[in-house]
């Protein structure tokens, strides 16, 4: 299995309208087209969307290199909001340790207005993607 095959099987964030759009070593870009769906009670897009566009690139990110990792802690700060519109999130592998990688992920707006930022860390197991 290939990680591109890998993240098809993400059906959530399918359902969100998440999609990859890089993808290399320590590196993830992911797009959302935020719609009415996505929108809370305040008519502001929904930090749970946000966060699951954030993880997506986390998750293609510290998973290029081969091995299942799995998120085992996540911070999530918001620091503006949208309500329509291409929003964007691009993850930065910070550090590429064997067990337990760093990312940061930076969610921005069309225009490139910054609306929230994700730590992350992973545990990377044993098991390869390509013997899925």
């Amino acid at each position: 299995m290939t990680l591109k095959e890998f993240f098809k099987g993400d059906k959530f964030a399918q359902m969100i309208g998440a999609e990859l759009l890089e993808m290399e070593e320590g590196y993830a870009k992911a797009r959302m087209l935020v719609t009415p769906q996505h929108l809370n009670g305040a008519g502001q897009c929904q930090g749970g969307a946000l966060f699951t566009l954030a993880d997506l690139a986390f998750a293609a990110a510290v998973n290029s290199h081969g091995n299942v990792t799995v998120a085992i802690s996540s911070n999530i700060t918001f620091v503006s909001n949208v309500a329509e519109g291409y929003v964007y999130a691009e993850a930065h592998e910070v550090v590429n340790h064997h067990k337990v990688p760093y990312c940061e992920v930076r969610v921005t707006s069309e225009d490139g207005t910054l609306l929230a930022i994700l730590n992350a860390s992973a545990y990377r197991k044993k098991t390869a993607i390509d013997k899925l």
